[in-house]
């Protein structure tokens, strides 16, 4: 997965790995490392944007 990555994604996700907070985020915001630092940072969590049927639902 690793090569799959770019410096920016490498980046979040090393930062992530050590425990460092989002803030962290070296990257001007709204640019597109900032965003790749983002992704990598959060490479494992779950996604939060599904949609799915709540109880009331079905």
């Amino acid at each position: 997965m690793e090569d799959d990555l770019n410096q920016a994604m490498q980046d979040g996700r090393a930062a992530k790995l050590a425990g460092k907070p989002v803030s962290a985020n070296p990257y001007r915001a709204g640019s597109q490392d900032s965003a790749d630092w983002l992704a990598g940072y959060v490479f494992d969590e779950e996604e939060q944007n599904i949609d799915r049927p709540t109880v009331e639902e079905g």
